[in-house]
C-alpha cells in the first residue's frame, strides 16, 4: 500500500526535517514530495531502510530555486495541487511552509503534522513586514491575503491534525478552527553526555534572525560582563558582532560535534526567543545544562521553572539579566541527572511510538471495513 510524505523544503537538517526522517523510519517505503531540496543532504539524513522515491514540485525547476525558494511562495499552493497522489492511501504532510494543501483521493487518509501555521501570514505577519524591504512591503500584503484564504481552506483537506506543542495546537484552533493532537517532535537525547564538567560560559544557540532575539542575550551580557558564546548564522550576525563586548564570542555556524561539546560544557543555555516548541532547550537539558528561557510558547512545555531551568517573563534585557543573576546566586539547585531524564521524555523513540499509536487508531476508526483492510498494509514499521 502506498504512503506519501509531503514536506515544504529540505535545504538544511533542522526540526522539521528531523520529523520527516523519523516518519521515514516508520514508513521506509513511503515516497517523499518536496517543493525544493538538496537531494544529497536529504539522503544523508534518511535511514538506510528508505526505499521510496524523492520527488520535487515544479518549484525546484524555477530559476535559482535552492537559493531563492522563499520568493516562489505564491506559486507553492499551485505546485502542491499539481501533484498526482491518486495512488496513495495514506498521506502525511509536514506543515510549516505550504505542504498540507495537496489534493488526495476521497478515500485516502491525510494526517498533517503541523510545526506551525505559516507564521509570516498569520501571527508574525506584522513583525515580518516591519523587517522587510520596500518591495516586499508593497507586494506581499496582496500575496499574504490570498495565502491566508488558501491556507484556511486547505486545512479542510486534512483529516487529522497533529501539533508539535500545545502552543501550536492553540494556533491551529484559532486560525483553522480545528482540533489537534499534541505529539512533541523527536529529539536525539541519548547523544548527549550530562555528566561532563561544566564551564563558566553561557551559550546562545540558533539562527541569528530577529524573532529569536539573540540581541537580548548580547545586550544583557554586555551589561553582566559574564562569558557568552553565540553560535549561529543569519541576518543579525554582523550587527551583533559590532555591538558585542570582549566577553562575548560569536562563533558563527558550527558542526554538530562542536555544538554538542558546547552544550555539554556550558553553565547554561540562554533561550530568549519565543518558539513553537524549541528543540535546542531539550538538547541542552539532555546535556545537563539548565535553560534560561523566555516564559512563553514552547518553552513553557519543555523547561520546568526551578527544576530544569529558569523562566523570565518579559522579553527585555533587564528581565533576562535578573534570571541570569538568579543562576549566578544559586537560587535553584539543578540536577543534571534529573534534567537528562526530563529531556528523555521528548526522545525520538517516544515520538515514533506516539505517531504509530495515533496512525493505528486513525486506521482502526475508518468507517469502512473494506477500506480499513485495504489501508492496513500501510501501517508503520516499528520499532
Amino acid at each position: 500500500m502506498k504512503v506519501a510524505i509531503i514536506h515544504y523544503w529540505w535545504l538544511s537538517n533542522r526540526g522539521g526535517e528531523a520529523v520527516c526522517t523519523a516518519l521515514v523510519e516508520l514508513f521506509p517505503h513511503a515516497d517523499i514530495f518536496i517543493h525544493v531540496c538538496d537531494e544529497e543532504l536529504v539522503r544523508q539524513a534518511l535511514p538506510e531502510t528508505f526505499t521510496g522515491q524523492i520527488n520535487n514540485t515544479f518549484i525546484s525547476r524555477l530559476p535559482g530555486a535552492k537559493k531563492h525558494y522563499q520568493k516562489y511562495l505564491p506559486f507553492m499552493p499551485l505546485a502542491l495541487e499539481q501533484l498526482d497522489l491518486s495512488a496513495y492511501d495514506l498521506i502525511l504532510s509536514s506543515e510549516s511552509g505550504p505542504a498540507k494543501g495537496v489534493v488526495t483521493r476521497p478515500d485516502a487518509v491525510h494526517i498533517c503534522y503541523c510545526h506551525s501555521p505559516m507564521r509570516y501570514v498569520w501571527d508574525m505577519y506584522h513583525e515580518y513586514m516591519a523587517g522587510s524591504g520596500r518591495l516586499i512591503r508593497t507586494l506581499f500584503p496582496l500575496v499574504a491575503h490570498w495565502l491566508r484564504v488558501w491556507d484556511r481552506l486547505s486545512a479542510d483537506r486534512v483529516d487529522h491534525f497533529i501539533a508539535n506543542s500545545g502552543f501550536v495546537a492553540a494556533r491551529i484552533r484559532k486560525f483553522y478552527r480545528r482540533k489537534a493532537e499534541v505529539i512533541f517532535p523527536p529529539v536525539n537525547t541519548n547523544e548527549f553526555n550530562h555528566e561532563q564538567a561544566r564551564g563558566d560560559f553561557y551559550l546562545c544557540l540558533g539562527q541569528l534572525v530577529a524573532y529569536k532575539r539573540a540581541d537580548l542575550a548580547v545586550e544583557a551580557f554586555n551589561k553582566l560582563g559574564l562569558p557568552l558564546v553565540v553560535v549561529g548564522e543569519g541576518e543579525l550576525f554582523e550587527r551583533l558582532k559590532s555591538i558585542a563586548s570582549p566577553n562575548i564570542e560569536l562563533m558563527g555556524r558550527q558542526p554538530f560535534p562542536v555544538i554538542k561539546d558546547l552544550l555539554q560544557r556550558c553553565r547554561g543555555l540562554i533561550f530568549p526567543g519565543m518558539e513553537d516548541f524549541g528543540i535546542v532547550p531539550v538538547e541542552a537539558m539532555a546535556a545537563g545544562a539548565p535553560v534560561i528561557a523566555y516564559g512563553k510558547g514552547g518553552a513553557l512545555e519543555t523547561v520546568i521553572h526551578g527544576k530544569t531551568g529558569i523562566h523570565f517573563h518579559e522579553q527585555t534585557v533587564d528581565s533576562l539579566i535578573q534570571a541570569v543573576e538568579q543562576m549566578e546566586k544559586g537560587a535553584f539547585d539543578f540536577n543534571p541527572e534529573l534534567m537528562h531524564e526530563h529531556a528523555a521524555t521528548f526522545d525520538k523513540s517516544v515520538f515514533k511510538q506516539q505517531i504509530k499509536t495515533f496512525v493505528d487508531q486513525v486506521l482502526a476508526d475508518l468507517p469502512s471495513t473494506t477500506h480499513r483492510q485495504h489501508v492496513a498494509a500501510a501501517q508503520p514499521t516499528f520499532p
